[in-house]
Parts: C-alpha cells; sequence; structure tokens
C-alpha cells in the first residue's frame, strides 16, 4: 500500500460547502495523478465531475448518507461497466482494493476539521461499493471508521 504524505495532498471546497457545514449531502471526489503522486480532493454539495476523466475512471467518490438512525460514510469506485473486460476488471478491482486504505485516508485527513465539529462522525462505518457488471468484482465492503483513518495520518506524519 502506498504511505499517506499529507503534503501531496490537496482540499478544495466547492461554496457553499466549507469546513463546517453541510453533513447532509456531503460529498467527496478523489482523483490523483499517476506522474507526481498527488491527491486532489474535492468537497461539496456535489461530485466534481470535471475532474474525473471519463476513460479511465480511477476517482473515489464518498459521501455522508443517514442510514438507520445514524450517517455513514458511503463511498463508490467504478471498476466496469461492459468497456474492460473480465481480466482488466480483475485487475482494476484489485489496484482499487489495495490503493483504498491510502484513498480514504486522504478523504478523511483532508475534511479533518469538519470532524472537530462533529466528532461523532468519527466511529460512522465507512462502506464502499465496488461498481462492476462482473458479479465477483460488484461488491459493497465494510471499511472501518473514519477515526482508524485520521489516527493513522497522523501518527504516520508524526513518526
Amino acid at each position: 500500500m502506498s504511505k499517506f504524505n499529507p503534503s501531496k495532498l490537496s482540499a478544495t471546497y466547492l461554496p457553499p460547502a466549507t469546513q463546517f457545514k453541510p453533513v447532509d449531502e456531503r460529498k467527496y471526489t478523489l482523483t490523483h495523478s499517476d506522474e507526481t503522486g498527488d491527491l486532489f480532493l474535492t468537497i461539496g454539495y456535489c461530485y466534481d465531475t470535471g475532474a474525473i476523466n471519463p476513460k479511465i475512471r480511477d476517482e473515489v467518490l464518498a459521501e455522508w448518507v443517514p442510514q438507520m438512525g445514524q450517517y455513514v460514510l458511503k463511498g463508490k469506485v467504478y471498476i466496469s461497466g461492459g468497456e474492460f473486460d473480465e481480466q482488466f476488471s480483475k485487475i482494476r478491482y484489485m489496484i482499487f482494493k489495495k490503493e483504498l486504505n491510502l484513498a480514504l485516508t486522504a478523504i478523511v485527513y483532508g475534511d479533518k476539521l469538519f470532524y472537530s465539529n462533529y466528532p461523532w462522525l468519527l466511529d460512522s462505518p465507512i462502506y464502499i461499493q465496488f461498481e462492476s457488471i462482473f458479479p465477483q468484482y460488484h461488491q459493497l465492503v465494510y471499511f472501518g471508521t473514519p477515526r482508524q483513518y485520521l489516527t493513522a495520518a497522523i501518527q504516520q506524519s508524526v513518526s
């Protein structure tokens, strides 16, 4: 797994979203540069579709949604809608599974001031939907809580 480096992360808020609001429908778009390793996080009421490369579709999307009396951070990654064969879909799936810890760390760390106003969200579950036409790669997977990723990022930056 790639190690999280806070200096490689750039976070942008799409107004009217701020570091403090909203909780409902707060959306995250995470993209990256293969050349530099830089991570780009956009936080807003909508996804930053302009940042998504429609040819490679390697973004991670997530949003806060109320579910059964609590908030859940629900994310999704795009594996295949039929344009990739099964073997390439498997490769995409394995890469996403390997890199999701880094991506989730970037999403949580990039919005860390938000958690100072909503500390109870630190213990909310994170679920990622892998979207694929191939059933073996179309899965909903539990990925822990924001607290795990924030704690790990802070410990990495201190050591």
